[in-house]
């Protein structure tokens, strides 16, 4: 199903919409009917009711054919409806959750949610929200700024998050499900992005916006561990798109390399262009199958903090060098837009730095790792 979408409807349009910088509604629309846009969110609450292996393996479909779509779904999927569901109170889902998860009704009335982490002064720093909300009778009154907030443009509601006790550092930041039309809830300019350029990113604005206590997810001073806990789910998602990047360029690449001769031969014949085939085809299999696990460790109720952060940083450097090797076999053609492979390359660069840099990961996955020998002793 959703090769078949990918391949039908997504590829296609896929140069289109990078050039023009135009929000995909359609496909946004089909993948509501097709239940893409609440995979993991059991029936009750109106969605698919799938495992986050099948999610993984769905984003890398979707975002082999729209790196951009795929952004989307994944934003929708982990960081939107993933602590809503997790965290929120039955109403909150009832009216924050299903009718942006459901498949049912007209597929052009999607709803889509954003995550609201990033400021701009805290970046990589997440327990550093100068975002404020204050407690004023049944009502939170929250001020700030977020920034780089994928789906920003498109959003009905926003997770997101807002120090309710400065002394309590990153103890005291809450999460709170936000309507963005909301009084005194903006939005900044979209930004013109080097790649996923369909899908809009931009700046949340909150000027004494009121937020009924009801919305706050969990309990008050627990944001900042669905924060960490909703990125680590979001890593995997990430990771899936990272492989369809991947996986793209390597189609561009070997399709290109049977068909184009020189010396007298098709290109494929050379060992160069075979080398860079089979390390592009590793390091997209290897990284696949650490993505596959740490989906199948979140299913099984197990902590995959670490396996999570190996899959995103082993995936999104994956992508980047699939992509700049597909640049190289095509020579001249990869770096035109009359082909696919230097939109591939723009759109690898950011799965190195959304949800966490590469660096970022680094830290988390040696943290792990000392944390596991230091139980030993």
């Amino acid at each position: 199903m959703c090769r078949a979408f990918a391949d039908d409807s997504l590829q296609p349009t896929a140069a289109h919409h990078d050039k023009t910088h135009e929000f995909p509604s359609a496909h946004v629309a089909t993948m509501k009917s097709l239940g893409l846009l609440g995979i993991s969110v059991s029936d009750e609450h109106g969605g698919a009711g799938l495992d986050y292996l099948a999610y993984a393996i769905a984003m890398e479909e979707i975002s082999r054919g729209d790196a951009s779509v795929g952004v989307i779904m994944s934003v929708q999927n982990s960081l939107y409806s993933g602590p809503v569901d997790k965290f929120g109170s039955p109403e909150t889902k009832e009216k924050y959750l299903t009718p942006y998860v459901s498949s049912e009704g007209a597929p052009t009335d999607f709803k889509l949610g954003c995550f609201g982490l990033s400021e701009p002064g805290n970046g990589s720093d997440a327990g550093a929200a100068s975002t404020t909300a204050a407690l004023d009778g049944d009502n939170y009154i929250l001020n700030g700024t977020k920034a780089w907030i994928t789906n920003a443009h498109d959003a009905s509601a926003a997770v997101v998050f807002a120090t309710t006790d400065k002394d309590a550092k990153h103890r005291g930041i809450s999460a709170f499900v936000v309507d963005t039309s909301a009084e005194g809830f903006s939005v900044g300019a979209k930004e013109d992005k080097l790649g996923i350029r369909a899908s809009s990113t931009g700046n949340l604005i909150m000027d004494n916006v009121s937020v009924p206590k009801e919305n706050l997810l969990g309990k008050s001073g627990e944001g900042f561990k669905i924060a960490m806990m909703t990125l680590d789910a979001g890593r995997i998602g990430i990771a899936g798109q990272a492989l369809g990047i991947a996986s793209a360029a390597i189609d561009c690449a070997a399709k290109y390399a049977l068909e184009r001769n020189a010396f007298g031969n098709s290109i494929s014949k050379l060992q160069a262009i075979q080398q860079k085939i089979s390390m592009m085809s590793l390091a997209r299999d290897s990284a696949r199958l650490l993505t596959w696990r740490a989906a199948m460790i979140k299913d099984s109720g197990g902590d995959y903090t670490k396996e999570a952060a190996m899959a995103k940083l082993a995936a999104s450097e994956a992508a980047t060098m699939c992509a700049h090797q597909a640049i190289q076999v095509l020579g001249g053609m990869g770096y035109v837009t009359d082909m696919p492979a230097e939109r591939h390359y723009r759109d690898a660069r950011i799965t190195e730095i959304y949800e966490g840099t590469s660096e970022i990961q680094h830290l988390v996955i040696a943290g792990k790792v000392f944390k596991e020998y230091s139980d030993m002793n």
